[in-house]
């Protein structure tokens, strides 16, 4: 086994992790830091894929308040307080920094200001963009100034565990994989950054690309930090719905075109949603998704299943125009976004939940620190689009300048616990094949399962039924030997890999949703469809302990402002209301 040694390591290189690494770097040059990655840097992330763009109170006619009330009402009383203010200031000063300083050109308006678009359940127009390509616009000035400096780059190395000291008091480091060899790689730092994105690709229709697995929330698991509100898994109501043959399907069309002006219609060509809520397509994304799944019930379906969105009654060229990049994707795929109609499907985009962590992004685990989609409770049950990027740069820019700070103070490597290690590659290794047998059966089995039992709506039969479903997989998957072949590059044994950690996941979001009795933004109970008291919220705790996994449920903390208040003032008006 190789070993290394580093100041910090940041599992990430989406949003969170590199800006972690910008800062980090800026409080302290001469610390060695280190960034390590599935993929390539700059070519992989969720925050690469992002389309819609950036939500920040910039508008002399907006404000932080405002911005942070839409969030909380958008995540039903349940994010952190605390966290949720946090976002909605810091990304004010992120804005300019990725502006000024890093380099990103947004739209403008005609009078030089800068251009906010439309998003749904918002009470202005605050989402700053590129076009509908704004995710590749910030990763790659963020990844030509990590290029610029002396960060290191471990490209194409998977992260499997999370290492801690003998005594478990301290995190000592990650076990890794090099896939370009096939080897073990043990990274011993004195600050570990757990920012490796979310990805719920456990679902039939899913956004994110096949290489994200959860693999973060699996580790963190394991190593028995507590998560937060797994339970919420947000659907984007506007997925590609391209036919099984390709892997289009489920990526998303951006949030804009609904914010634009866009229809949904069902399989007769009528417009629906105006029947399901008083926001019609602009309502938020847990309300749009639902009142689609209703529509697919009741099989006013499109040729593939699913439902179609409408642009056409905008003006063909305008849409064209606004919406280049989704245009284009549509007609690879052989639609015309900008003048007839393209199928959509709900498809599963962003996991609210994630690790409990601090205002400054320490764990529990001392030596290790979380941001991004790895980390919970600033959503609560619903994200309002354009809160994502906005949360992984504000707070991996956070995380960078405490890690610094915290090995100034520590500034010590730890001891790793060797049996731990060997532990951890045992859980590694399948077992070994004469004849091998393909994955894909079982796969299929997990989108089954979490699709029809644990998605858009959920009751106690289907659940239960669905944990017994996925302890059978589980099951099944340890069984399941691949051929004992050269590990260089062996995807077989990656997709196994990443087969361990969905089937992880989905159990702690399955017992999660069982345990959450009352339905509440991305988490709706057809046998418990009311919402319950707001300023009696609660929200989900998950800790394994002893292989067992415990969920409990602990208060929300209404820091700011409680149900029925508001920020804003008496009169006021919510989302809800516009």
């Amino acid at each position: 086994m190789r070993e290394l040694s580093t100041d910090i390591l940041i599992l990430g290189s989406g949003g969170a992790g590199l800006f972690a690494a910008l800062h980090a770097h800026q409080a302290d040059a001469s610390l060695a830091i280190t960034v390590a990655v599935k993929g390539l840097l700059g070519k992989c992330g969720c925050t690469r894929m992002v389309q819609g763009g950036y939500n920040v109170a910039l508008a002399k006619e907006d404000s932080v308040e405002r911005h942070f009330m839409d969030t909380i009402e958008g995540g039903k009383w349940l994010p952190d307080q605390d966290l949720a203010w946090k976002l909605v200031t810091l990304a004010v000063e992120r804005i300019r920094e990725l502006e000024n300083e890093l380099g990103c050109f947004f739209d403008r308006n005609p009078d030089g200001t800068v251009h906010q678009k439309a998003f749904a359940g918002q009470t202005f127009d605050r989402t700053v963009h590129k076009g509908d390509l704004t995710g590749i616009e910030i990763i790659n000035r963020l990844a030509e100034q990590v290029w610029a400096r002396k960060i290191n780059r471990l490209e194409e190395h998977r992260a499997v565990e999370l290492v801690k000291t003998r005594d478990g008091s301290a995190l000592a480091g990650v076990l890794m994989i090099d896939m370009r060899t096939g080897e073990y790689v043990l990274v011993r730092a004195k600050a570990v950054l757990l920012a490796t994105g979310g990805g719920p690709t456990m679902y039939r229709y899913h956004t994110p690309s096949g290489d994200k697995s959860c693999d973060g929330l699996a580790m963190a698991l394991r190593a028995g930090l507590p998560l937060r509100d797994m339970e919420m898994v947000q659907f984007h109501p506007t997925g590609l719905l391209a036919g099984p043959h390709t892997r289009m399907t489920g990526t998303v069309l951006e949030e804009g075109l609904r914010g634009a002006g866009g229809y949904l219609l069902n399989g007769a060509k009528e417009r629906f949603m105006p029947s399901y809520d008083l926001l019609a397509e602009r309502a938020t994304r847990d309300l749009v998704s639902r009142a689609m799944y209703a529509e697919i019930r009741k099989g006013n379906v499109t040729p593939n299943g699913g439902l179609y969105i409408s642009m056409a009654h905008l003006g063909p060229e305008k849409v064209a125009k606004n919406f280049k990049g989704m245009v284009e994707r549509c007609a690879d795929c052989g639609f015309d976004l900008a003048g007839g109609l393209v199928e959509v499907v709900p498809t599963a985009h962003y996991m609210m939940g994630g690790v409990e962590f601090g205002l400054d992004c320490t764990t529990e685990l001392p030596g290790l620190f979380v941001a991004g989609e790895d980390a919970g409770g600033v959503h609560g049950a619903n994200r309002l689009g354009g809160n994502g990027v906005a949360n992984s740069t504000v707070f991996g820019g956070v995380a960078g300048e405490t890690m610094a700070a915290w090995v100034m103070k520590q500034g010590a490597l730890r001891d790793p616990d060797q049996a731990a290690i060997v532990a951890a590659v045992a859980r590694c290794e399948p077992k070994p094949a004469k004849v091998h047998g393909s994955l894909e059966p079982l796969r299929e089995r997990l989108y089954e399962v979490m699709w029809e039992k644990v998605g858009i709506i959920r009751d106690r039969a289907g659940l239960e039924s669905a944990l017994a479903e996925l302890d059978a997989i589980a099951d099944e998957l340890s069984n399941t030997g691949i051929a004992d072949a050269n590990r260089a590059f062996n995807l077989t044994w990656h997709d196994w890999l990443n087969l361990k950690s969905l089937t992880a996941v989905s159990r702690v979001i399955t017992q999660a949703a069982l345990a959450r009795e009352d339905s509440r933004g991305a988490h709706f109970r057809d046998d418990f469809p009311e919402t319950g008291a707001l300023d009696q919220s609660t929200y989900s705790s998950a800790r394994l302990t002893d292989s067992v996994l415990n969920i409990g449920m602990k208060p929300v903390a209404f820091a700011r402002v409680r149900p029925g208040e508001s920020l804003l003032g008496a009169n006021a008006k919510s989302a809800g209301e516009i």
